[in-house]
């Protein structure tokens, strides 16, 4: 509460003069200002319970010896898991490395119900000391189930030099067996680009338990000559074969299909004759849960979920013996490469589904993932395949008149602003609109240019105090840019999007 009127300039001088607060106060009455004296005594207790207030208590009883409370290393478990919690992963990493020990995967943020009884455990390589799920008395629960859940899918740390290549069509079929026993799978095909109508199938890859993963490659292939894994002819599993193994399975409305983004696997496959069927998305799952929380990409994913960070697709292309990275694609890349990127791809997929999947049903999630997102999929990838149909003849006579009409316009432009200039040209455009023909409204940026953002022309048509010639070459400028905005984006850019094989234009739809 301190003395009305006495700051702490004041204070300090009062305090220098009379030397502490308690003489200070017993000699009020010898301050020549009055105000300041009257001040001081009036308030002297407020004064003495402001330095009790600040005062440090020396005699304050302590449980605790003294020799306990000295500095010492942080207990790195307790602080790691609280850091993966609160998910400060980056934070998490340089702690974990300044202290030497591993950075533990984060707990699972929410519950939901119970894991599917008898998913195999594989033993892999040793294994992180994480915490087991925690005891309690409710058995059997959304909760208890989702934590033995999450805890089951960051048992067994990612380990890539386990997962096998398989190329012989027994071991395949061996592995497709036990996926349908199993009743599940995860499962993730690579191709040669992001457009999965154009796309060729270069392997696919498994997943049946955390850590048990396989990749089949397909349609690798050597480029210029180079022999990429020094035996050769590259020892791959045969396509045709393989797709009419994996078909039934694949198929199959009692095996449960899980993968990243299914809607980009789902139309590659149906372009191989395969209709995929009973599937999880985890990407899907995600967008249900955490709708507003940052992306739900595999990546994004896996380093918020599982605490680990995944082989990027840029860095595994690195060993495609391309010497433009424009032209270098996942056929490419040698096949051990290749399966260490895409089972990995296929085992996080698989935890992440161990982890995501009870939380739609402990957060009530179920029904918008079942009932809205998932069933999308299906309706998208019909759509996608189906595309657009697109009439060249009829497009390119409208870019011919097009082209016409923006030349006469450009010709009246320059007849109106008196001369000749860039219509595309944003600094040209300014200077004529404000240095030469003087209109209102006009503004600099910090460069010193005249701005001429999207929207200039439309606002300078609208003022009324606009002269009718300054009117009419503003409009005709609009017209000019909508007509050349109509062919840059349509007329002249819509056929370089045909499929050549499709005759159609094929979009891709975000699902999240």
């Amino acid at each position: 509460p301190g003395v009305p009127g006495i700051g702490i300039k004041t204070a300090a001088d009062l305090i220098k003069e009379f030397g502490d607060l308690d003489t200070l106060l017993s000699r009020a009455g010898e301050i020549k200002q009055p105000k300041r004296r009257e001040r001081l005594v009036t308030y002297a207790d407020q004064a003495r319970t402001s330095r009790e207030l600040v005062r440090l208590k020396e005699d304050t009883p302590l449980d605790l010896p003294i020799e306990e409370t000295g500095v010492a290393d942080p207990d790195a478990g307790a602080l790691l898991g609280f850091m993966r919690t609160m998910e400060f992963n980056t934070l998490t990493r340089r702690v974990s490395e300044a202290l030497g020990v591993e950075a533990p995967p984060p707990l699972a943020a929410s519950v939901g119900s119970t894991v599917a009884k008898g998913t195999p455990k594989h033993t892999g390589a040793s294994e992180p000391a994480h915490a087991a799920p925690p005891a309690d008395d409710a058995a059997g629960t959304p909760a208890r189930g989702a934590s033995e859940a999450a805890h089951a899918a960051v048992a067994n740390r990612i380990d890539r030099s386990a997962y096998e290549t398989v190329i012989d069509p027994e071991r395949i079929a061996a592995w497709i067996a036990e996926a349908t026993a199993l009743g599940h799978v995860a499962f993730d095909t690579e191709t040669t680009s992001l457009d999965a109508m154009q796309a060729d199938l270069v392997g696919v890859s498994m997943a049946l338990a955390p850590g048990r993963a396989c990749y089949v490659p397909l349609q690798h292939r050597k480029r210029d000559g180079l022999d990429l894994d020094g035996g050769g002819a590259l020892e791959q599993a045969p396509l045709r074969q393989t797709l009419e193994l994996l078909k039934p399975m694949l198929e199959s409305p009692s095996v449960l299909k899980i993968g990243q983004n299914l809607k980009y696997d789902a139309l590659v496959l149906a372009r191989y004759g395969i209709r995929l069927t009973a599937i999880d998305d985890t990407m899907l799952m995600s967008y249900a849960l955490d709708a507003g929380r940052g992306g739900h990409g595999m990546d994004d994913l896996a380093e918020r979920h599982l605490g680990h960070t995944c082989i990027a697709f840029t860095k595994v292309l690195e060993h495609a013996p391309a010497a433009k990275k424009s032209e270098r694609t996942f056929a490419e890349v040698p096949i051990d490469k290749a399966t260490e990127y895409a089972a990995e791809d296929a085992d996080v997929t698989l935890r992440l589904w161990m982890k995501l999947k009870p939380r739609l049903v402990a957060e009530r999630r179920t029904t918008v993932y079942e009932t809205l997102e998932r069933p999308l999929i299906a309706v998208l990838v019909d759509m996608e395949r189906a595309g657009i149909k697109v009439d060249r003849a009829i497009l390119s006579r409208l870019s011919g008149s097009f082209a016409q009409t923006i030349a006469r316009l450009e010709s009246e432009v320059h007849a109106l602003a008196g001369g000749p200039f860039n219509l595309a040209s944003p600094r040209q455009l300014g200077e004529l609109l404000f240095d030469t023909l003087k209109l209102p409204g006009g503004k600099r940026t910090k460069s010193g240019q005249w701005e001429t953002r999207a929207g200039l022309l439309d606002d300078l048509a609208a003022r009324e105090d606009l002269p009718d010639e300054a009117r009419q070459l503003i409009n005709t400028m609009l017209e000019w840019r909508q007509l050349s905005k109509l062919r840059s984006t349509y007329t002249d850019a819509l056929p370089a999007h045909i499929n050549p094989d499709t005759g159609r234009i094929h979009t891709s739809y975000a699902m999240a």
